[in-house]
Order: C-alpha cells, then sequence, then structure tokens
C-alpha cells in the first residue's frame, strides 16, 4: 500500500509534476507512451522506460536496460534522485525529500501504520516501492488461460510444443515458432524469454542492435508487450513487426552478442516467410 502511495505521488518530484507512475502508465503495462520521457523540468531521459510489469519474474534481479541496479530496492529511489527525471539529486538530495514528506499529513500516518512508527527513512521508501512493484502482475491472458486449461500442474515438461485452445491458426504458429529451437525450424525465442512467464533468462546478454555493442542490455518480460508503443532500450522500433525482423535478419555483430544468436561466428539469420513473421507479432499481442 505504502509502496502504491509512493509510486503514483507526485510529490515526490521537487516540483510536484512527476511521479513514477508518470512515465511507467499502468494502462501501458507501466510503459511510456513517448519514446523518452518528459522529466520534472521539460527534460528528457536518455533511455526509453522499461516496463515494469511482471519484473519480479526476472530471476537475476538486477534493474534498468544496463542492469546498473542490483535489486528492485537499489533501483527504488534513482529515479527521484535523477537530474532529469525527479530532481532531488541537485535539490538537497533524500534527506530534502523526506523533510518534504514529513510536511505532508499522510505520510507519517501510513509509515507508522506499516511500520510501527512514524520514521520516514531511504530504506522504508526502498522497500516498500520494491514490493509494490514485484505485486505488478498480469495473470489472466489469453496464453495464461489456455496454458492452465492444457498444462496445470503436475505437467511434467508443461508441453510447450503443444497447440492451445482459444488460440487462433496463425498465434499457435507463432507460438511454435516462439517455442522451437531454429535448428528444428523455429525462431527460438524461448531460449531467452523463457515461458510461462517469458522474462529474461538472467545469463542471456545483447541482442546485437549495433555493431560492436559492448553494453550487456537487460529485457523486460514480454507479458503485456502488446500494449507498449515504442520497443528496445532507445525506443527505436514502434510495432512488434520490426522487432521481428530485427531478430530475423537485423542482428548485428559484437562482444556482447548473446551466444544463442550467433551462427558460428556471424549473427544469426533466420529464414521466416511474411506468414511466420506475422504469426510470430500474433503470438506475443
Amino acid at each position: 500500500t505504502l509502496g502504491r502511495v509512493l509510486f503514483f505521488d507526485t510529490a515526490l518530484s521537487v516540483n510536484d509534476t512527476t511521479s513514477c507512475a508518470t512515465c511507467h502508465q499502468q494502462s501501458l503495462a507501466f510503459d511510456d507512451d513517448e519514446r523518452l520521457s518528459t522529466g520534472f523540468d521539460g527534460g528528457l531521459t536518455g533511455a526509453h522506460a522499461m516496463r515494469l510489469g511482471n519484473m519480479r519474474y526476472f530471476e537475476g534481479g538486477a534493474m534498468f536496460w544496463d542492469r546498473r541496479a542490483d535489486s528492485p530496492e537499489d533501483q527504488a529511489l534513482q529515479p527521484v534522485l535523477d537530474a532529469t527525471e525527479m530532481g532531488w539529486s541537485e535539490n538537497g538530495g533524500i534527506p530534502a525529500l523526506i523533510t518534504k514528506m514529513e510536511g505532508l499529513e499522510y505520510y507519517p500516518a501510513l509509515f507508522e501504520f506499516i511500520f510501527g512508527d512514524a520514521a520516514i527513512t531511504q530504506d522504508r521508501m526502498e522497500r516498500a516501492l520494491a514490493h509494490f512493484q514485484r505485486a505488478m502482475i498480469s495473470s489472466d491472458s489469453r496464453w495464461d488461460q489456455s496454458y492452465a486449461q492444457v498444462f496445470g500442474p503436475g505437467a511434467p515438461n508443461r508441453a510447450l510444443d503443444e497447440a492451445l485452445p482459444n488460440f487462433t491458426a496463425s498465434e499457435n504458429q507463432g507460438r511454435d515458432l516462439f517455442m522451437t529451437n531454429p535448428g528444428g525450424g523455429g525462431a527460438g525465442c524461448a531460449r531467452c524469454h523463457r515461458p510461462p512467464t517469458f522474462a529474461l533468462d538472467e545469463n542471456s546478454r545483447s541482442n546485437g542492435l549495433d555493431a560492436g555493442e559492448t553494453v550487456i542490455f537487460k529485457s523486460p518480460s514480454l507479458k503485456g508487450v502488446a500494449v507498449s508503443q515504442f520497443f528496445m532500450h532507445d525506443g527505436r522500433f514502434t510495432t512488434l513487426r520490426q522487432v521481428v525482423d530485427h531478430y530475423a535478419d537485423g542482428i548485428q555483430n559484437g562482444p556482447a552478442l548473446d551466444n544463442r544468436l550467433r551462427e558460428g561466428n556471424q549473427p544469426m539469420r533466420l529464414d521466416l516467410s511474411e506468414e511466420e513473421r506475422e504469426a510470430l507479432g500474433d503470438f506475443m499481442e
């Protein structure tokens, strides 16, 4: 509850204009509808806001596109401090924010209700925000419903190669391509985006957006991906079809490229037809 209040409260910015939810909108799986987000004073962020829905399923725990935060707790207040996003790094830091919160009627009451006393601390804020973010779960999509019907508790291997009920022929074709490795005629997406949560395998490396890439980027869970309007850390793609085309024949070589996206020493190339590319998009939707 406290984390939810903190997440949606514009009072956490220096000038009461920006909250976490300003850039991570619930209707978009906690993503932004702009390629770059606008901060408290009108400046633009250096990356697209990552979808936070289902972030709890990333087993590696690291946060941000470049994984610079070790955990959701470590990540929680970095946007609050950021000079562009919410502005406290140049306006007194966390102590100044706490002083502001102490002057708001509801925060001392909330902290006392939850922790037994009214002390507002950085650790308590980080814990509350992280707990709320771990509660951002989507679990009733058609994928979830169909998967549960066929592969309920106790299934030996989740049988991901079987068709799902309530899916169109194209969606099931896309599911098969997603789950099947390239050597078997598929696209092999599930090797990194692990079903049933579609969270990124924690050992994954980068996906070859740019030649010579050295930063190992993270991806959010693909659940809810269809409501996003921008994709990749810089928001360069605006459709799922562009994403599919990148993985089919646009991967660039570099030292950070994941070995699952290589064929020998070269980037992987997939011989996908127009129908198959559309089917992959249909499945992800």
